[in-house]
């Protein structure tokens, strides 16, 4: 089975920029969807951005629209989360997933899209 580690995060002061990297095991990262997520405590896990088997489609939660990007490198079994201009409110624990299906649907948004989670990543941004 796929298993990922999340990578990159840290404590910045809002504007930085921060690259968020997922690494994974197993022969189906490659073949599927991959999404982020982020959780505070006391709230639900927020859905961030995910993209398609390939890297050509992305869907983005309107907050984070602009300033983050998602991507993928099949080759390197690698994603990424390119996160710019840091806001406070982006503070929480970021996790990356591996998608059920290769395309991105109606349910992309949702955590039950997704069947393989990594331990996540905390980003803290200062005012």
């Amino acid at each position: 089975q796929v298993q990922l580690v999340e990578s990159g995060g840290g404590l910045v002061r809002a504007g930085d920029s921060l690259r968020l990297s997922c690494a994974a095991s197993g022969r189906t990262f490659s073949a599927n969807a991959m999404g982020w997520f982020r959780q505070t405590p006391g709230k639900e896990r927020e859905f961030v951005a995910a993209i398609n088997w390939s890297g050509t489609r992305t869907y983005y939660a309107d907050s984070v629209k602009g300033r983050f990007t998602i991507s993928k490198d099949n080759a390197k079994n690698t994603g990424f989360l390119q996160i710019s201009s840091l806001k406070p409110e982006d503070t929480a624990v970021y996790y990356c997933a591996g998608a059920k299906f290769p395309y991105l649907g109606g349910s992309t948004t949702s955590p039950e899209y997704y069947n393989t989670w990594g331990q996540g990543t905390q980003v803290t941004v200062s005012s």
